[in-house]
């Protein structure tokens, strides 16, 4: 049999930053899910400072596809390459390589794969490479707007979480979590709430809620659930307009007195948001106190429904 025809997607992108800088961002892939807008989750598998093996999972089209990629840094060269070990169909293998190249005070950074298609068929091959093509420019456009703003990054981004503690058990807690399309009918600030989920573990969520000051938020999420490890990811891929990005996690996490359910939010806020809902002078300390303390008190709804879920679970049982 002849061999699958190798297809090749270059991305380039410059900007006003120091090449370092943009080499950190590309290197630690643990932010990704917050700062590339196709990246929803990344576990990683293992590493040894040069050498690192990932999970990834990111919206591929109009689906969700997950693989696991190995990865070779060279932080003197400021080069990532990367190799998806076990590729998602219809992707047979799939290479690339991040560089980064220092130009006075600015730097480029090319983005090239190399890919074969299952049966070399012609539309996949077709579909793969404006994918490719699509979420490159995504990422390296996103990228380019991180590393200009690399003295203010502490400033847009914040992490935080709040943990309740409950005597019940786990199964039950995370059941309520894991069903999120029964929120509506015990959470006020829910108005709507339609997931799907056509692979286990993995869904799609849209979410008509209510914010602290009574106006009404859509948004979109993509869950990729662990139901036995007592975790569920998530990644906005529809933020309100204050938000460049959000991604959480809840977890369950037993202890020798009963469980910790924690709900845990990284946020990267948007200048242009945070201009348009407080002016150009807008408190940026202030709009990180009340974004902290929405999307805490949103949360902390979520917790305590499914305690008194799994409560009242145990007392009809």
């Amino acid at each position: 049999m002849p061999e699958a025809r190798v297809h090749r997607v270059v991305s380039e992108v410059t900007a006003s930053a120091p090449a370092g800088v943009m080499y950190g961002l590309i290197a630690d892939a643990s932010q990704w899910p917050l700062f590339f807008p196709p990246c929803v989750h990344v576990e990683q598998l293992d590493f040894d400072g040069t050498r690192e093996r990932l999970r990834v999972w990111a919206v591929a089209g109009d689906r969700i596809a997950s693989w696991v990629s190995s990865r070779r840094l060279d932080v003197g060269r400021r080069r990532v390459e990367f190799t998806k070990d076990l590729p998602d169909a219809p992707v047979e293998s799939m290479n690339g390589v991040w560089t980064v190249r220092p130009l006075g005070d600015r730097c480029r950074v090319t983005l090239e794969h190399t890919f074969t298609v299952v049966g070399d068929v012609p539309a996949d091959a077709a579909w793969v490479e404006q994918v490719t093509r699509d979420n490159s420019r995504s990422q390296l456009d996103r990228l380019a707007w991180l590393a200009e703003r690399w003295t203010r990054l502490d400033d847009l981004a914040l992490s935080f979480e709040d943990t309740v503690h409950v005597k019940a058990p786990a199964e039950l807690v995370v059941d309520c979590l894991y069903r999120a399309a029964d929120w509506p009918d015990a959470l006020p600030h829910v108005s709507a709430l339609h997931v799907v989920e056509e692979v286990p573990g993995v869904q799609v969520m849209s979410m008509g809620s209510l914010s602290a000051d009574g106006s009404a938020v859509s948004t979109e999420s993509v869950r990729i659930c662990f139901p036995s490890a007592g975790r569920i990811v998530y990644k906005q891929t529809r933020t309100s307009p204050l938000l460049a990005a959000h991604t959480g996690e809840w977890s369950v996490e037993p202890d020798e007195s009963g469980l910790n359910l924690t709900a845990r939010h990284n946020v990267l806020l948007r200048e242009e948001g945070v201009e348009q809902a407080h002016g150009a002078d807008g408190d940026l300390a202030e709009v990180r106190r009340r974004v902290r303390d929405d999307l805490g008190r949103a949360g902390l709804l979520v917790l305590h429904h499914a305690t008194q879920h799994a409560a009242g679970a145990v007392r009809v049982l």
